[in-house]
């Protein structure tokens, strides 16, 4: 048999340039031939609510752009961190993308005293798709037609009424703890599974109020189904010009938008990043595509991947003071 005998160093340094070689060229050939798949986009919430919304819309779009299905995952729950999880512990080939949303990556795991992921560091931000302006609703039976009326019920009936939101530690649910302490009120928090079922029950009248998102509120606002008290923009929306921002209403602390952007897990390859951020922006060109957004209280924002990750960790520094202050924990 013959004595086996380490590598001299050439031979070492050899291997090794040959390695990074064909990890190379096997990054380059994926990115050339990507993608060669159907993609999975995971929506971490039920559907019918904003981010479903947003993220059917823009498979739609990225399906066009790339040449390949792209099939929509719902997967609600935990505010969102079980369908951002998915994402974080997929194979980082491209094939598996997230809508990522202030709850999943920042409110959701800030609020967990055991987070499923690190929401700085699990994933590869790629492109922000919208701002969406948050609204607070309530059910046409609830006896206020403006916020000033709303606040001095509430005081009059300390924890009688309940405010509906898409899950525990999702940006609604601060939201929802936020309003409470800068009006000094109590209402009792109820949690579902996405904008979706919570607002089923809002319409319904099992919950009497509801923070949410324009866009999957509004058709409810719109046919007289929910009554909309206040929105957090910079501005009055067109979409719904009679209903005061948080800022008229006297909230201003409160007059921040949610935000909707397509991310993959860690480590995704730059050649890949760059072919999905590219049909993202060319989608945001899109009349139709903008329409749609728009129609649904939206704002389309593409950005570039820095400036994404700029408002990423700027959310979570904001979020986290809310948490923070308020002793806010999911579990």
């Amino acid at each position: 048999m013959p004595e086996l005998t380490a590598p001299t160093g050439a031979t070492a340094r050899h291997r090794l340039f040959l390695g990074l070689f064909l990890f190379c060229a096997a990054t380059v050939a994926a990115a050339e031939t990507f993608p060669a798949k159907p993609i999975h986009l995971i929506v971490p919430y039920a559907s019918g609510g904003t981010t479903d919304i947003v993220g059917r819309a823009m498979a739609l779009e990225l399906g066009k752009r790339l040449g390949q299905p792209v099939v929509v995952d719902n997967r609600g729950g935990a505010g969102g961190m079980i369908g951002a999880a998915a994402v974080a512990r997929a194979d980082p080939d491209g094939y598996t993308l997230g809508i990522a949303t202030v709850s999943t990556l920042a409110t959701a795991p800030l609020t967990s005293r055991k987070p499923s992921y690190d929401a700085m560091t699990d994933f590869t931000p790629i492109s922000l798709i919208a701002f969406v302006p948050n609204v607070l609703t309530v059910n046409p039976g609830v006896p206020a037609r403006s916020m000033a009326e709303f606040i001095a019920l509430l005081k009059a009936n300390p924890g009688k009424y309940s405010y509906a939101t898409s899950g525990v530690g999702s940006i609604a649910h601060l939201d929802g703890e936020l309003f409470k302490r800068l009006t000094q009120t109590q209402m009792t928090h109820v949690p579902y599974r996405g904008s979706g079922p919570a607002l089923s029950d809002t319409v319904a009248g099992q919950v009497a109020a509801q923070f949410d998102n324009v866009t999957s509120s509004l058709a409810f606002i719109k046919s007289g189904k929910l009554r909309a008290l206040a929105v957090a923009s910079t501005r009055r929306i067109p979409e719904l010009p009679d209903v005061p921002t948080y800022a008229e209403a006297g909230l201003p602390e409160m007059n921040n938008m949610a935000w909707f952007g397509l991310v993959g897990p860690r480590n995704l390859p730059p050649e890949v990043r760059k072919i999905l951020g590219d049909a993202v922006t060319n989608a945001l060109r899109s009349p139709e595509f903008v329409a749609v957004l728009q129609r649904n209280g939206a704002v389309p924002q593409p950005l570039t991947t820095e400036k994404f990750v700029e408002i990423i960790h700027r959310e979570y520094k904001l979020r986290e003071k809310i948490v923070v202050s308020q002793h806010i924990t999911a579990d």
